[in-house]
């Protein structure tokens, strides 16, 4: 297996530029409560963002980009049924995200070559001033929405229900961390940046049909450097 040569941190303030909403899964419903709550740390109540919403809206994006995309995440099938670019783009997004280790049993030569996943990601934090700003003029850490269903036929507003999300404004520490191995080049990193810019395109989190989760990703720095003018000229969809 390829030598580990370095551990490249990636650390940026992640923006709201609407509201965000990631679920906390309510296990009970309380009469004249917000209907759908957001994530909160367990001990201090404020909303956070997980690594695993990050990383799994990123592999997304990027596979959809690959045009390889399919019902489960890609895989060695997958990488093997692809051609050509197509099939580079696969073998990039196994390296950086992973595939199944079932897969690697009858292939060690493919184990070898896909290697560890290199990412991973941490679970966001509000920022600590924003936060402290926040709180020191009483306000809440999050709002809460009311929405509607509208009936197409007598244009009655129906099934009312109240929806809690982070509010716009709202600026949370991103960091994430790419393995290196020996012979690994910088096209994986490039593709960690054109995911996070997809990101941007796209949004974060429920309901980005309707507008919420719209972020952008600020002061971005690789391994303590300045990187947000290199990160501002990522293009995507630029073959």
């Amino acid at each position: 297996m390829p030598q580990l040569t370095a551990i490249t941190t990636i650390e940026a303030r992640l923006e709201l530029l609407t509201g965000l909403r990631i679920g906390a899964g309510d296990a009970e419903m309380q009469i004249g409560g917000v209907d759908n709550t957001v994530i909160k740390h367990p001990i201090t109540q404020s909303p956070y963002i997980p690594g695993s919403s990050l990383k799994g809206k990123m592999r997304s994006l990027l596979e959809w980009r690959s045009g390889a995309v399919q019902e489960a995440p890609l895989d060695k099938r997958a990488h093997d049924t692809a051609a050509g670019a197509v099939r580079a783009e696969v073998r990039r997004i196994l390296q950086l995200f992973g595939t199944g280790g079932g897969e690697f049993k009858d292939d060690p030569a493919f184990a070898a070559e896909i290697g560890p996943s290199r990412l991973a990601f941490w679970d966001c934090a509000l920022c600590p001033q924003w936060e402290q700003d926040v709180r020191g003029n009483n306000q809440s850490l999050v709002e809460v929405k009311s929405e509607n269903r509208i009936n197409r036929i007598s244009g009655v507003a129906e099934h009312p229900r109240n929806t809690e999300r982070v509010p716009s404004g709202a600026s949370f520490d991103f960091r994430l961390s790419v393995k290196r191995l020996a012979g690994d080049g910088e096209d994986l990193l490039n593709m960690v940046l054109q995911g996070l810019k997809l990101i941007e395109f796209d949004s974060l989190g429920g309901s980005g049909s309707r507008g919420y989760g719209k972020v952008r990703f600020t002061q971005v720095r690789i391994d303590g450097e300045e990187a947000q003018e290199r990160f501002d000229q990522v293009k995507p969809f630029a073959r």
